[in-house]
């Protein structure tokens, strides 16, 4: 005998709750391991993140060498200059939001309905989340992960320790993560050293880390330098 149309529908709607509850624990069980990771990175350097274990996956799949520098620094290590020109080119409002920087993205956001081509309106603390945790895929279920997972990092991380992590793993060119890595790659000396000139050009390079230009270097962080004096560094 088929099956009447109401119940039918109502199977479907039971059908459909039975897998957002399967999908809801899944994404549950996957965020507590992260927020506790991200707690225990209040302490301890990470080793590794899910941006390196992708480009790793990726030169394997393609049967290209892969050569990882990474070394992790304190922050006392890194020249400020390269601090302010990092916060200058990525978060120039770090200090004042919460994780979030609400006018960045409308500013990106409308700026995307015009057709243009800006930086996006993602902070310091959302892209460190991402690097951790997510690798470079751009998903639905990854945005809103990280947007569960922000708000955890400030709150147990604080700004000096999301700003330290940040310049340790973010990606600074094909196998090159840190400010430490990168000062050694491009200019053959410590994080420490780095001059203001330098730090400019090494910020320059983070949009685009694998796609390095020099002219576009040149330029770039002829902007980076002028918003550093605008910020008063």
């Amino acid at each position: 005998m088929p099956a009447k149309p109401h119940e039918t529908t109502s199977s479907r709607r039971w059908s459909f709750r039975a897998l957002a509850l399967w999908l809801l624990r899944g994404v549950v069980l996957l965020w507590m391991p992260a927020a506790l990771a991200l707690a225990a990175a209040r302490w301890v350097d990470p080793p590794t993140t899910a941006v390196q274990v992708e480009r790793w996956f990726q030169a394997e799949v393609d049967g290209k060498p892969y050569v990882k520098r990474y070394q992790f620094v304190s922050l006392d290590h890194i020249a400020p200059a390269l601090q302010h020109a990092v916060i200058a080119a990525e978060d120039a409002r770090f200090y004042q939001h919460h994780g979030f920087d609400w006018q960045a993205m409308e500013i990106a956001a409308e700026h995307d309905m015009r057709g243009g081509r800006l930086r996006g309106g993602s902070t310091l603390t959302q892209q460190l989340v991402k690097n951790l945790f997510f690798g470079t895929g751009r998903t639905y279920l990854r945005k809103g992960a990280e947007f569960t997972l922000v708000p955890v990092a400030e709150l147990v991380l604080g700004k000096r320790r999301i700003l330290e992590l940040y310049l340790n793993v973010v990606e600074w060119g094909p196998g090159v993560y840190g400010a430490e890595a990168a000062s050694q790659y491009y200019f053959r000396i410590p994080a420490r050293r780095i001059s203001r000139i330098q730090a400019a050009e090494l910020a320059a390079i983070l949009p685009a880390p694998r796609r390095r230009r020099p002219e576009r270097m040149t330029h770039y962080s002829g902007l980076i330098l002028e918003r550093m004096r605008q910020m008063g560094w």
